[in-house]
This record gives structure tokens, C-alpha cells and sequence, in this order.
């Protein structure tokens, strides 16, 4: 005996016309299934086939000496990755969703000549196939089920890509579900972000949070200064909104007495997409009442780390590229003012006017923000000087207060705020506030909003009266948090954001 061996399907170069004709002859293969399988059923997309055990829960049971018997019949399915037809014994390795796999052998003595010629004449690699025997191992070793019988599960009708060429990262994005099958990163990708939920979700039961749901369709945008989609309601004949944030949501929860609550769920916003950024993304927001962002900040490392964990076993983590990068320990916090001052060797204050800060720019060669305003310019600067040499986690604290109009100002430094940004791998992964929780200084913040609208500003957030409606209703002082889960992914695993997401957006 001899075990499979590839035999690649389709070419790395495979043409159009290639695959047009190998899917001619696999309809063709599907016709005569439907047909020779008719009075019995099954054909080629039978309901259903007897499985009685996966193929990693036999990799995991099953550790054989080469030409080792068991004795122990079992069914199992998988899809063919690789095929070998000889005269009389065909191999087939059979792969799980998971990427585990078994051989399947398909011997005339076993199976007689009838299924044996059916087997040579229908199986195609991509097929999903059933087959029914002992578990063995071959000859050299390789767990394997020796077939008394066999089906097809689910005949492909396209063939599969070489297995040996690797899909471009376009292919990978625009044809997700071939990637799963063919490429391990692919797989362990989504099994790591549904470990990081889960960690998530129980780091957050350990602090007593509850779960909630916030609308995604909004009458009005906020929570975050981006541009929205939007839509329209036939039932309601009126605009609406995409949510960019569900954070004015989550403060009316903590107000109505859900002192701690979180929510984990998509967000939109009509922007740019680079390897950092998606215009559908996953969100984390937290709010705790009674809290503070120092306390969010310990929170969020407490989350990010666990993560870590979850996925890798330690808080070292190794990324796509091989690199090691530490997540353990405690992180380091910097002042956006502190630090930029000593980075760019000129002292910048909250109290710098608008005009100083543009001439500054423009003498480093800073590109200006659109409707430029003193905290824009400031975090433009720090961008410039300070960002790209960050190389450990680093919350940087205090920011300007014209560009974080939700957040409470610095109990002990005028003209900042209480709000910090974490950046990990040199991108912003999560922000944090001391929440604003005055509804007459909220309102004056969203009046300055609105100015900043009717000039122009596409990202300026609106006045919800309903939000401070609420806040007239009493929020106790508050601290919050919120955090990409792709960009955590990115973070946990080296990759873009495009790999983090299973199915990103494409054009």
C-alpha cells in the first residue's frame, strides 16, 4: 500500500476557460449521479450520510503504529484535498472544517469492483465525501480509514485552487470560504477572534457587567466624531443613521440604573479604508458607574491581556510574521502634552492659540486638519513627533477638550480632558474617558458641535436632545471605555484588518 499523494486540480496560472470546462465535466458527473442514484436517493446532495465520529475527535483518539488494526468501524465525512487513483486501491485525504484530516483508502477487495469504479469515476477533489470502515493506520503511519463503503456528501461543482499556490491577499479578502479551506492561517485567524469574545465577554462577568444590545438604525449619528451612512425608513418616511458609536445609548442604560454594561457589535462609518481602517467594524464599548478612566484604563489592559492569553497561552505573543511582541506587565502612560513638548522641543500648552499652532505645523512640514481648530492641530503634532516611536503598549493621557466633546474635563489641568488613547503596534486600539455626566456643560459642547458643523465639519456630532433629556435625569459620574475587536486581533496576531475581519468589505 501507499498513501495519497497530491494531485493539484487547477494550476496556479488555471485560465477561465480552464475552470469553465472542468465545471462541464463535473455537471455532467452531477447528471449522472442524480441518475444512478435516483431509485436509492443520496445522488449527488443526499439530505444527510450516517457520520458517526469527526475527524479531529479521531486525530485526537488515535495515535497507531505503522500498519496498526483497531478493529473499530466508524463513519466519517470530509472534504477531498487530495486525491491518488491506482488500480486496484484509491487514497483520498479527507479534511474537517477545522482543518484535520484522515485518509481515506478505497480498495477493490473492500468495496468490489462496482463502487470502486464509481468511486474512480465521480469523486472529484472539493467533494465532500462519506466513507464507512476501520480505523487503521497505513503503511507508513498515516491514520486512515480502510472503506467497506462510501458516498458522496456533496458534489463540488467548481474545482478547488492549487493547493500549493497561495491566494493573493485580494483573492483571500473576495473568496473568504476558499481560503478557510486551503489555508491554515485562514483558520486559526477565526478561531483566535471567537477566543478573544469569549475572553472578553468573561472578563466582563468577572466584574459584573451585563450584556446589551443598542440600536445599529439611529433617527440621529453621535457617540463619535465620523461621517455616517445613511438611509431611509419606508416605514417611518424618514431618514436614518447607521451608528458610528452606540456609546449615548450605553450612558442611557447606565442613567436608567445599569451601572455596568457593555456591548460588543458593529459600527459603520463612511470613511476611508486602509490596513488600519474598515468601514464596517466591530466595537467594544464599556461604562462603569462610579468608575473613572484610570480605572478603565486597568480595566482595558486586564481585557487585552486575558485576550492574549486566550489565543496564545501567554501574553507574548507571535504575530503572523514571526515577530514576538510583549502585552504583558504594566503599561506605560504618557501625556499627549508632556510628550510632545519633549519630542518636538518647543513647550505646547492647552492655552497655545490656534495661530501659534498652525505656524508651528507649517514650519515641521504638518499637514493641516480641515476646519483646524487648537486640539486638532495639537493631536496632528503629536502624530508627527511622538506616534511613530512608540513601541510598547502606551496609554497617552489627557487630551485637548474641543476635540472630545463627551468627555469630562481634567479634574487638576485646565483645558484638557480626562480621556486617554491606547496604541499598540503604533495604531490606536482603544479611548477611555472620565464621562461627562453634566447636562449644561454636555449642551454647550454640542452647541460648539454644531458650529463646527455649519462650517463645514462632516464628523461633527449633532445636539441629541434626547441624550441630554436623560442626562437631566442624573448619570452618576462614570468611567468608559471602547475598542476595536479587529484592530485587538490585529494586535493578538500581526495581521491587517482585512484578515482580522472574515468577511471585509470589498469593491
Amino acid at each position: 500500500m501507499t498513501d495519497a499523494s497530491a494531485a493539484p486540480e487547477q494550476t496556479p496560472d488555471a485560465t477561465e476557460e480552464d475552470v469553465h470546462e472542468q465545471k462541464a465535466v463535473r455537471l455532467a458527473k452531477r447528471e449522472r449521479l442524480i441518475a444512478k442514484r435516483a431509485d436509492a436517493g443520496g445522488g449527488a446532495f443526499p439530505v444527510g450520510v450516517p457520520v458517526t465520529h469527526t475527524i479531529p475527535s479521531l486525530v485526537a483518539e488515535y495515535s497507531l503504529e505503522p500498519g496498526e488494526e483497531t478493529g473499530v468501524s466508524v463513519g466519517v465525512a470530509g472534504r477531498v484535498v487530495f486525491s491518488r487513483n491506482t488500480g486496484k486501491l484509491c487514497f483520498a485525504t479527507l479534511q474537517s472544517g477545522d482543518g484535520s484530516r484522515i485518509q481515506a483508502m478505497i480498495s477493490l477487495a473492500n468495496v468490489g469492483e462496482e463502487s470502486l469504479a464509481d468511486w474512480k469515476e465521480y469523486v472529484d477533489l472539493g467533494d465532500h465525501v462519506f466513507v464507512h470502515g476501520e480505523v487503521i493506520a497505513s503503511r507508513r503511519g498515516e491514520l486512515s480509514i480502510m472503506a467497506d463503503g462510501w458516498a458522496i456528501a456533496s458534489k463540488a461543482i467548481l474545482p478547488l485552487p492549487n493547493a500549493y499556490a497561495e491566494l493573493s491577499e485580494e483573492g483571500r479578502v473576495r473568496s473568504r470560504f476558499l481560503d478557510l479551506i486551503v489555508r491554515e492561517q485562514a483558520r486559526t485567524t477565526v478561531r483566535a477572534r471567537a477566543a478573544v469574545n469569549a475572553s472578553l465577554r468573561a472578563t466582563f462577568t468577572e466584574h459584573d457587567y451585563l450584556e446589551v444590545e443598542t440600536p445599529m438604525l439611529q433617527v440621529q449619528h453621535g457617540g463619535a466624531s465620523a461621517r455616517p451612512f445613511v438611509t431611509h425608513s419606508n416605514a417611518f418616511d424618514t431618514e436614518l443613521y447607521l451608528r458610528i458609536a452606540p456609546e449615548l445609548y450605553l450612558k442611557r442604560a447606565v442613567v436608567g440604573g445599569i451601572e455596568r454594561v457593555f456591548e460588543i457589535n458593529r459600527n459603520f462609518r463612511n470613511e476611508g479604508a486602509d490596513s488600519t481602517h474598515s468601514p464596517e467594524f466591530a466595537m467594544l464599548e464599556a461604562y462603569q458607574a462610579y468608575g473613572d478612566y484610570n480605572q478603565m484604563a486597568a480595566l482595558t489592559q486586564e481585557l487585552v491581556q486575558k485576550a492574549a492569553i486566550a489565543v496564545s497561552g501567554s501574553t507574548t505573543v507571535t504575530w503572523a510574521d514571526g515577530t514576538e511582541y510583549d502585552l504583558g506587565g504594566e503599561w506605560d502612560r504618557i501625556s499627549m502634552y508632556e510628550s510632545l513638548s519633549e519630542a518636538s522641543g518647543r513647550t505646547v500648552t492647552p492655552q497655545d492659540s490656534v495661530e501659534d499652532l498652525i505656524a508651528f505645523a507649517e514650519e515641521n512640514g504638518v499637514d493641516l486638519p480641515p476646519q483646524a481648530t487648537h486640539g486638532k492641530l495639537v493631536e496632528e503634532l503629536w502624530e508627527h513627533f511622538v506616534k511613530g516611536d512608540l513601541v510598547r503598549p502606551t496609554f497617552v493621557m489627557d487630551f485637548p477638550v474641543d476635540t472630545s466633546p463627551l468627555v469630562r474635563e481634567h479634574r487638576s489641568i485646565a483645558g484638557v480632558v480626562e480621556k486617554w488613547d491606547l496604541y499598540i503596534r503604533g495604531f490606536e486600539l482603544a479611548t477611555g474617558y472620565s464621562e461627562l455626566v453634566d447636562p449644561v456643560i454636555q449642551r454647550e459642547r454640542f452647541v460648539e458641535q454644531a458650529k463646527l458643523a455649519a462650517r463645514g465639519d462632516v464628523e461633527a456630532m449633532p445636539i441629541d436632545e434626547e441624550f441630554l433629556r436623560a442626562l437631566e435625569h442624573g448619570m452618576p459620574p462614570s468611567g468608559g471605555m471602547g475598542m476595536g475587536i479587529d484592530r485587538l486581533l490585529m494586535a493578538i496576531t500581526g495581521l491587517g484588518i482585512r484578515e482580522t475581519i472574515l468577511f471585509p468589505l470589498v469593491k
